[in-house]
């Protein structure tokens, strides 16, 4: 299956840099943009898989263009920066974002969270089968979707993963650790990245079905059936 990746840049070097990355891999096709509104028509007008996207963009910026994908796609978003700051990381996933590397990285390891997070997808697809429904809320795994007493809910890849996963564990607590590397598939992170993609879950249902314990992890549970 060809997979089609969106590269966004207005630095011309690096949006080579990661289509040399990609070269000798027959199943993806790489896509450059050098700017935040090139890319939103891009994936706006054609089927995208994995969108790369800096966030020092000169007019609509990473952060922005990031936010106005979110608003109409669930495709992953993986963003660049040059910044090693905490709070461009929080940001960035607060809005949508699925992953975060700094600049300067290795092409290498930009391949590798890539094939890893479609790797993640087919075996989660495998394990889960398409359907989980737990009281008002429905998800299909085959398509995406997320629907909370009949109205859909848009979720980014990582949050849709992250819910998905909970769902079909409910009652059992779950460290960020053991999620981060189940949805992540890396023994070490940011740990915070897990506790912002939660945040965000629990603000677009609307209901709190995802229970912090405190000092352990999270759980998927109603209200009525915590014991």
């Amino acid at each position: 299956m060809m997979r089609t990746i969106l590269a966004v840049d207005d630095d011309r070097d690096i949006v080579h840099l990661i289509r040399e990355g990609f070269r000798y891999e027959s199943s993806f096709e790489v896509i450059p943009a050098y700017t935040g509104e090139e890319a939103l028509k891009i994936v706006d007008s054609r089927s995208v898989d994995f969108v790369i996207l800096d966030i020092m963009l000169p007019g609509l910026d990473g952060m922005e263009t990031c936010r106005r994908i979110r608003q109409q796609h669930t495709v992953p978003i993986l963003l660049l920066s040059a910044r090693d700051r905490e709070l461009d990381k929080v940001i960035g996933l607060e809005i949508g974002a699925d992953d975060y590397l700094t600049k300067p990285f290795s092409p290498r390891e930009l391949l590798a969270r890539v094939k890893a997070h479609f790797r993640r997808v087919e075996r989660m697809k495998r394990e889960m089968g398409p359907y989980t429904r737990s009281g008002p809320l429905s998800i299909n795994e085959q398509t995406y979707e997320v629907f909370m007493d009949g109205e859909k809910v848009d979720l980014s890849a990582k949050e849709f993963q992250i819910l998905s996963f909970l769902a079909k564990h409910p009652n059992q607590v779950l460290s960020r650790e053991q999620l981060y590397q189940k949805i992540w598939g890396q023994e070490f992170g940011d740990l915070n990245t897990v506790t912002v993609h939660i945040k965000n879950i629990r603000k677009k249902l609307g209901r709190d079905c995802i229970k912090t314990i405190w000092g352990v992890g999270y759980k998927f549970a109603w209200e009525s059936e915590e014991g």
